[in-house]
């Protein structure tokens, strides 16, 4: 007897294939039992998906092509997991296979039979090996006396259900809170996961080593797997096995972790949870963040999300129930070690009143000196990095202007390159201007790079203090380490630099906003934004939540360490000291800055106050790109279903993106705007079968892709 079985497979959004698939089985198979099957030439990788979402079929069984073999030895994926690319998949508008297959390991797509088969009796070995000893509370490692504020946060999570937003400043034992909770959960049940997510590969190790430190000895190394995009396949493959089996009780990932299968998931905890890498920006564009709350609510989960800047919208969210607010709100304000740690004190430096274009100014340049001869270290920040963002000719204003993008090419001078970092094309810099020959081309503005070879100028004179270590040889030159994408191509680079850092070997650090959150540095006492101002008055209405949390961040790594003697600072250099967020920054009043803002946009009808969705359209002319846009806008009103959605919906005009060509390909957007969740979202639905059919007339002809984004970050 053949089973009709409705199957996901890698399907994009935009092919005619974007449902489930019916194929015929022998045997009766359960949702989410992993299978291969035949799609045209190819087998792919496919996952049986529940009947109710199963498109009816009206073609003879006879003609329904088989499956082709059952991925035998790995449990179905269970129904919350399924439920939760479902919704995924419908609130961000995209395929549900796409989705599902894209939250699955890529090797398990490759691998034959007998390869898996190899792999699942290795890992069933080291699973064995790893659960054999069992708990042994005499392995624990010493416990970590708690703050009172962090008692009573754990408290708090203890008897209240959540979800929880932990807003606590930088360096108030956050992540002691976090081991805490994961622990006593560990040890009240035998087979509970945890879930741990950060923002960045590069905040992973780190994590990663105090996770296993602390779980290790209880649970074997097993215990603690990693997920991101940084590992290679087989290593991916390995965790999500662990994951999926119960044999890893604790994952730590990005944003992709967040769909990663854990049948006994009982605790999520998103750490940084501001952090705009948590909203993907290619394919289903999810935000993480959120995901990680709907999916607590699937599995019967609590989920933390922790922050000393939160987002606004998770801000918005904690207000007091009474208010209509969703989240509980822990607060820890303090930093572990009492008045000896207290946060740095921010000072602002009118540049204003500073000699004309200097970079660093006097004041700031004497307190680095002043650090350097105490034997602590100092923290430079510019989020550009390259040496300059472009190349100049002062005689016929010649610019490095990429030949295939809507950009400048920006001068790195280490290698001597014209460099774009939005196609990636380079050339090396020409001898003279290649428009006039003027060979006089000269850098405007800095990146870190030039901030680097500058601050070595400036520093030439000054010399290390007299040795307390042999990391610290008397009468050495000061030692400058820049940290940023150009420094850090190489595997293991990263670890190597911040490990010099850590270790001392390093008077004054420069770097992009890698360096400016996540980071343990105890040794840092004084931290400079070098040019802050360019996002006061950005087009973008995020643009001064964005600021003010760097700014918190950075800040944040200074004054660490209680030990070190005097008091930590922020040096924030500006031509505008009197702002608002300045002011709110000063007294590290994230409460203050949040209800400012929070009320602006409750004025201006913007987010969390309204809802917004962005769709974008690529191709080789711009006037084809806003004309698909503009089309599929103006089919919609005489369509009868959208008679009852109009009036609750804003469709802005089309627009080209900020940067309106890459790589050759032109690129424009359209906002839609409703007060309603609901509304947008029935919306966009109905409007998938006007954006297909509006590809299909001349409007679209020339149209390379098109794409929804559903919560957008940036617009």
């Amino acid at each position: 007897m053949s089973h009709l079985l409705p199957i996901l497979v890698h399907t994009p959004a935009h092919s005619q294939l974007a449902g489930p698939l019916t194929y015929r089985s022998e045997l009766p198979l359960t949702a989410g039992t992993l299978v291969r099957v035949p799609l045209g030439q190819r087998e792919l990788l496919g996952v049986v998906w529940r009947a109710d979402a199963a498109p009816a079929n009206t073609l003879d069984p006879g003609k329904l092509r088989p499956i082709s073999s059952v991925l035998d030895g790995i449990e179905p994926l269970t129904p919350a997991w399924q439920q939760l690319v479902s919704f995924a998949a419908q609130y961000y508008q995209r395929s549900t296979g796409e989705v599902a297959l894209a939250a699955l390991p890529p090797q398990l797509r490759e691998i034959n039979t007998a390869q898996l088969a190899r792999r699942l009796k290795k890992h069933a070995k080291v699973a064995s090996a790893s659960q054999g000893g069992g708990l042994d509370p005499s392995n624990a490692t010493v416990s970590i006396a708690l703050s009172a504020e962090q008692t009573c946060a754990i408290d708090q999570f203890d008897t209240q259900e959540g979800p929880f937003l932990l807003f606590g400043a930088t360096g108030s034992g956050k992540t002691e809170v976090y081991l805490h909770t994961a622990e006593h959960l560990l040890a009240r049940d035998p087979a509970a996961q945890a879930m741990v997510m950060v923002p960045e590969i590069n905040l992973t190790p780190q994590l990663e080593a105090r996770f296993q430190a602390r779980f290790g000895p209880l649970y074997g190394d097993g215990a603690v797997v990693a997920m991101h995009s940084g590992m290679t396949p087989a290593q991916r493959l390995k965790s999500w096995l662990a994951a999926h089996s119960g044999a890893a009780r604790i994952v730590l990932g990005t944003r992709m972790a967040v769909f990663a299968s854990m049948p006994q998931l009982k605790l999520i905890i998103v750490d940084e949870e501001h952090d705009p890498s948590y909203k993907s920006h290619e394919g289903a564009r999810y935000s993480a963040r959120d995901l990680a709350v709907y999916r607590a609510r699937l599995d019967g989960a609590k989920v933390i999300l922790g922050s000393a800047t939160p987002s606004l919208e998770s801000w918005h969210h904690s207000r007091p129930a009474a208010e209509g607010g969703r989240y509980e709100r822990l607060l820890m304000p303090s930093r572990i070690g009492g008045d000896a740690a207290a946060l740095p004190l921010v000072r602002r430096v009118d540049m204003n009143h500073q000699p004309k274009k200097c970079v660093f100014s006097p004041p700031l340049l004497a307190a680095i000196e002043q650090r350097v001869a105490r034997g602590e270290q100092s923290m430079v920040f510019l989020n550009r990095r390259g040496y300059a963002p472009v190349l100049h000719c002062s005689d016929c204003d010649w610019k490095s202007e990429c030949p295939h993008c809507s950009a400048y090419r920006v001068f790195h001078k280490i290698d001597r390159t014209l460099r774009c970092h939005h196609c990636g094309f380079a050339q090396q810099v020409p001898r003279a201007c290649p428009a006039c020959g003027n060979p006089d081309i000269a850098p405007i503005g800095r990146g870190t790079e030039r901030l680097e070879e500058h601050l070595a100028e400036l520093l030439r004179h000054v010399r290390r203090p007299n040795s307390v270590s042999e990391q610290w040889p008397e009468g050495e030159p000061v030692r400058i380490l820049r940290i940023d994408a150009d420094t850090t191509k190489l595997k293991g680079e990263l670890e190597s630099q911040l490990a010099r850092v850590h270790a001392g070997d390093v008077d004054v650090l420069v770097g992009t906003q890698m360096i400016a959150k996540g980071h343990d540095f105890r040794r840092i006492t004084l931290v400079a934004a070098a040019s802050p101002d360019s996002a006061l008055f950005s087009s973008d209405f995020r643009a001064p939540e964005r600021l003010f949390s760097l700014l918190m961040q950075a800040a944040g790594r200074a004054g660490r360490d209680a030990g070190l003697s005097g008091q930590s600072e922020m040096w924030v250099q500006t031509f505008h000291p009197k702002h608002p967020l300045f002011e709110a920054l000063k007294r590290h009043d994230y409460p203050t800055f949040a209800q400012t803002q929070l009320k602006e946009r409750e004025q201006a009808a913007m987010p969390p106050f309204s809802f917004q969705a962005l769709v974008r359209s690529e191709a080789r002319t711009q006037e084809v790109a806003q004309g698909f846009l503009t089309a599929a806008s103006a089919a919609v009103a005489p369509l009868p279903a959208f008679a009852p959605l109009l009036p609750h919906i804003t469709l802005y005009p089309a627009v080209p993106m900020s940067i309106q060509r890459v790589a050759n390909v032109e690129r424009a957007q359209m906002l839609i705007e409703s007060p309603s969740r609901t509304a947008l979202q029935r919306f966009l639905t109905e409007w998938q079968a006007v954006l297909h059919a509006t590809r299909q007339q001349p409007e679209g002809k020339g149209l390379i892709r098109w794409a929804i984004d559903v919560d957008p970050l940036a617009i």
